[in-house]
């Protein structure tokens, strides 16, 4: 049995071929160390698998942060041309969903459901697009089954029995079996006990946790069925596992090995052949799953016959106070607290506000930063709209290719993904269209500089739909974010009338600063800036907008 969705948004860049800008575009691998060239598998796709959710409980801020951050990654593969197919797993058992519906008096099929749906609305208020496919574990059985009997005929698992010689439910992979382990995270293959970490990997655990910390890691916990005396080495993990006594009967599948449930890591495994076969581009998540998760994960993979994903992206943590936010260490912020206090566009700005690979220090000032980025956007957004008469439709800016965006934008996006160059291109348009917008009224060839203001708008707006933000798409607009941008064209006239004073103003102060009278051009720009105003001088003059 599977659960699959009908492919949804495979490309939103419609029938686009893969931009020049492409060829530019470089990207970490965790495995390497190091940002390479991206060449796809496929011509003109591009693949991906990103582990989601184990459904336990809400949503938290420190959740939706890897979602926003590969969403953004698939958002600028879409702009550059690729068809990308997008694969994001839902965990619907593990331990902590039956210990957690148990204690609740629910069914742990319930708890999962409530749960997946919370996450799901969580990522559409955000903004993240749905994945091409969306599985859930416990629609993959036969498929982990089958992946797990070819790790056993291949020789690198064993299945633990009784002293009658019956399958008792557990099956390990043999590590000792597999030369290559560790080579994602940089590993020695030596046991635990004597491990010892090379300069790479002291590098990575720099950001996250150990590799060679078998111990209570509270970021990273063993899984109970890994600590069983059964196993031929401690660093093998489970792929199988016998239930608990506590486990409910419903919770517990026949297979060859024995009655029980799936480890941890081979779902992943089995679903991300199964819905990308052999090889894809890009497997991808959050830092504290590449050890042990990813690692096992490339282990079994390849030890079952199949190649691994040709790159390997983790997104860091959310940090509060320099703690990484997780429900265990009781400095979790759930989502729906967040958008309660926070329209959802501040929000998701605010998570995607530093490149995917730098920890994000979640504050009051992070999201009044993001606040004030909005207030700059949707201000700019509304004049140049009212400017030229109309706004550009959303289908206008999302076949813009990346080729015809500014280049310092196109550059940040590829080098790495570095949304905070890019966010800076996205100001300096900004910027540059106020300024546009300030001599518009004195330019006799008034058709051409409208023209020149909507093309600085389709840049602006086709630069956030990259990353998510354009003001006037879904689920911006429905939700009010948008504000006095989706209204541009109606609150023309109010802002005609706004302009002519403030204009009148700087005329006035312009004039004071010429006759060397700075007391009063002083005094013009505190009153505007009491008032909300923000001016900035430039060689060409004044140009103002609101703060």
């Amino acid at each position: 049995m599977t659960n699959t969705q009908e492919p949804q948004n495979t490309n939103t860049s419609g029938a686009l071929a893969v931009a020049k800008a492409a060829a530019g575009l470089k990207l970490y691998d965790t495995a390497s160390h190091a940002v390479s060239s991206f060449t796809p598998i496929k011509p003109g796709q591009v693949g991906i698998y990103v582990c989601g959710a184990t459904v336990q409980s809400s949503p938290h801020i420190g959740h939706i942060r890897a979602a926003v951050a590969f969403d953004v990654v698939r958002r600028w593969f879409e702009r550059l041309g690729y068809k990308v197919t997008f694969v994001r797993n839902v965990t619907d058992i593990d331990d902590k969903i039956l210990d957690k519906a148990a204690a609740a008096g629910q069914q742990w099929w319930e708890r999962a459901y409530i749960y997946e749906r919370e996450f799901t609305e969580a990522y559409s208020k955000l903004g993240v697009e749905p994945p091409t496919y969306e599985p859930r574990a416990t629609g993959h059985m036969i498929d982990m089954i089958d992946l797990i009997k070819k790790i056993i005929d291949n020789g690198h698992a064993y299945v633990v029995r009784d002293a009658d010689g019956n399958p008792t439910g557990n099956v390990y992979f043999d590590v000792a079996s597999w030369p290559h382990y560790g080579e994602l995270t940089h590993q020695k293959q030596t046991a635990v006990s004597d491990a010892v970490s090379d300069a790479a990997s002291e590098v990575t655990d720099a950001m996250g946790p150990s590799v060679d910390n078998a111990g209570n890691d509270k970021y990273n916990p063993v899984d109970p069925a890994d600590m069983s005396p059964d196993k031929h080495d401690p660093r093998d993990f489970a792929l199988w596992k016998a239930p608990k006594d506590s486990d409910p009967l419903d919770a517990r599948w026949n297979t060859p090995f024995g009655t029980g449930r799936p480890g941890w890591h081979i779902e992943c495994s089995a679903m991300s052949h199964r819905y990308l076969k052999d090889m894809f581009d890009i497997h991808g998540g959050g830092l504290d799953l590449r050890f042990p998760h990813h690692e096992n994960e490339m282990a079994q993979t390849r030890a079952a016959g199949y190649d691994s994903a040709a790159r390997w992206m983790h997104s860091a943590w959310v940090t509060a106070k320099g703690e990484k936010m997780s429900k265990s260490l009781g400095n979790g912020l759930s989502v729906p607290a967040v958008l309660a206090e926070h329209s959802a566009w501040v929000v998701r700005y605010a998570l995607g506000s530093v490149q995917y690979r730098s920890m994000l220090e979640w504050s009051d000032q992070t999201l009044a930063e993001a606040q004030s980025a909005y207030d700059r956007v949707a201000n700019f957004i509304e004049r140049a709209g009212a400017a030229v008469g109309e706004q550009p439709s959303r289908e206008e800016i999302m076949a813009i290719s990346a080729d015809a965006l500014p280049a310092d934008f196109v550059a940040a996006m590829n080098d790495d993904i570095n949304v905070s160059g890019a966010s800076a291109a996205i100001f300096t348009a900004i910027r540059s269209g106020n300024t546009l917008l300030s001599k518009l009224a004195d330019r006799a060839d008034s058709d051409v500089a409208k023209a020149e203001v909507r093309e600085a708008l389709v840049n602006v707006r086709a630069m956030l739909d990259t990353l998510g933000l354009d003001p006037l798409a879904e689920p911006w607009v429905s939700d009010g974010a948008a504000g006095g941008a989706a209204g541009a064209g109606a609150d023309s006239a109010e802002h005609d009338a706004l302009d002519k004073l403030v204009s009148e103003q700087l005329a006035e102060r312009a004039e004071a600063r010429k006759a060397k009278d700075f007391a009063r051009a002083d005094a013009i720009r505190d009153a505007l800036g009491a008032a909300g105003i923000a001016i900035e001088d430039g060689p060409q003059g004044s140009t103002w907008s609101l703060k």
